[in-house]
């Protein structure tokens, strides 16, 4: 095992012991990183992940067991080894019973610390090697992100792949639904059987049943041979169910009733043919609205709901927009042909600031378009707003905003006093002398106004 892959966060305001705790498992291969409060380790949690956590239970302010509280709700699978003194061992052994890994007396035994540390990396699924090797791992490679909160997901992806329970991923347009699907067929048993998609909205209720199930010969007019349903071609694999939300009802009760039995029955067919496929459904739709609505069934949404992954807005991971910015840049600049060597700073200003409604696709998409219409090595803001179909507006120093203000207000008081200086003066209620040298210093001549 290569502990320099390994980082962990150590917790306690006692700096003389965190010191020691960090010197400890530096010697032993491991990279550590110190917060001296549980809202110090928060808010390092926010930027990136350890893959272990050792905090002291007694601490000023949060103490370690409601900060535990907080990892196990938020990252659930970061394990949690806590710090206690001997006289509260007793709740110790009730924090691991709500589900911390494990727990250290203090003063700790440096062998029993690492024995601990050792069984929490290897045990914990979030930590296994294989996942924190420098190089990506190959079934999330289409996957690019720095973002933590992308990355527990990710963690949560590969656990859920390990197994069939049916997965629903949430999600506005052009996150990547399809993408993540795919990544979890990836990291799968199934891997070698094929991955099948469908999007649901896309094709008209009256050929859905046929695309999803197949037909007959001669089961409907048109129908002049026999035809494999998408359960069929992915037989072994993975089916995903694109917005699901948007499955006419009566498609969901023989959806339903597949999923169920686990063998369809194709449109025009009197025999059954058993399925073995993983379904993975995604929406951008609130499918708990839809079930009020009438739009859903509930039973169906159990079925499909069983392990449910939300994936978050670009706006929500704007620490990928550089990343994924310039991977589409140097992708359509080797597709066009185009010698692009990046973007100026304010172009990068104007990407990070972005509203993005159209998430990753968009983002692509207006990188594209910079690509193709660049006629220099760097991407400025204004192919950046154009391509994000917005008016290009700029902000200005507020000494420039003030100055740009002050010279259009003069030039309407002379417009309107047709370059009369002392009535100009008066609305203003400025005295003359003071009212010429604003004239002066923005070198407005106030006779051009005057009427002929």
């Amino acid at each position: 095992m290569n502990k320099l892959k390994y980082k962990i966060l150590l917790v306690d305001d006692d700096t003389n012991l965190l010191e020691l705790l960090s010197i400890r498992l530096i010697a032993a291969g491991y990279e550590t990183t110190i917060a001296k409060s549980a809202e110090e380790a928060i808010n390092y949690l926010d930027l990136t992940r350890p893959q272990l956590v050792i905090s002291d239970v007694q601490m000023s302010g949060m103490d370690g067991i409601a900060l535990f509280e907080y990892i196990h709700r938020i990252i659930p699978t970061l394990p949690v080894i806590i710090l206690t003194a001997y006289g509260s061992i007793p709740d110790a052994v009730a924090a691991v019973q709500r589900g911390v890994f494990g727990y250290l007396t203090k003063p700790y035994d440096s062998k029993n610390l690492l024995t601990q540390v050792s069984l929490a990396l290897n045990l914990a699924s979030a930590a296994t090697p294989e996942t924190k090797k420098t190089k990506t791992p190959w079934w999330r490679e289409g996957i690019i992100t720095q973002s933590a909160a992308m990355e527990d997901l990710l963690t949560k992806a590969e656990l859920v792949a390990k197994g069939d329970a049916s997965v629903l991923l949430y999600g506005e347009s052009g996150v990547g639904k399809e993408l993540f699907a795919r990544a979890i067929h990836n990291a799968s048993s199934r891997v070698d059987n094929p991955f099948v998609g469908l999007n649901c909205g896309a094709i008209p209720e009256q050929l859905l049943e046929s695309e999803l199930f197949g037909h007959v010969k001669g089961a409907f007019t048109g129908a002049v041979k026999s035809h494999n349903g998408l359960f069929q071609l992915a037989e072994g694999g993975t089916l995903f169910l694109d917005e699901i939300g948007d499955m006419p009802l009566l498609l969901q009760v023989k959806l339903l009733r597949a999923l169920q039995e686990r063998q369809i029955r194709p449109v025009g067919s009197a025999q059954t043919i058993p399925i073995n496929v993983k379904i993975i459904s995604a929406t951008h739709r609130n499918l708990k609205i839809e079930i009020d609505a009438g739009n859903f069934r509930e039973d169906l949404y159990y079925r499909l709901h069983v392990v449910a992954l939300t994936i978050p807005t670009l706006t929500e991971r704007r620490e990928d927009i550089p990343l994924l910015a310039n991977h589409f840049l140097q992708f359509f600049s080797e597709k066009y042909e185009k010698d692009i060597n990046g973007f100026s700073p304010e172009a990068m200003q104007v990407l990070l600031s972005a509203t993005w409604p159209g998430n990753v696709r968009q983002l692509m998409n207006a990188v594209e378009q910079c690509v193709v219409l660049s006629t220099a090595p760097l991407v400025s803001p204004t192919l950046i707003y154009d391509a994000m179909h917005q008016e290009e507006i700029q902000l200005t120093s507020f000494e420039d905003a003030r100055k740009s203000f002050e010279r259009d207000y003069l030039v309407r008081l002379l417009k309107i006093t047709a370059g009369n200086v002392t009535q100009a003066a008066r609305i203003a209620k400025r005295n003359r002398t003071e009212f010429y040298k604003l004239l002066q210093r923005h070198q407005l001549d106030f006779s051009i106004f005057k009427q002929t």
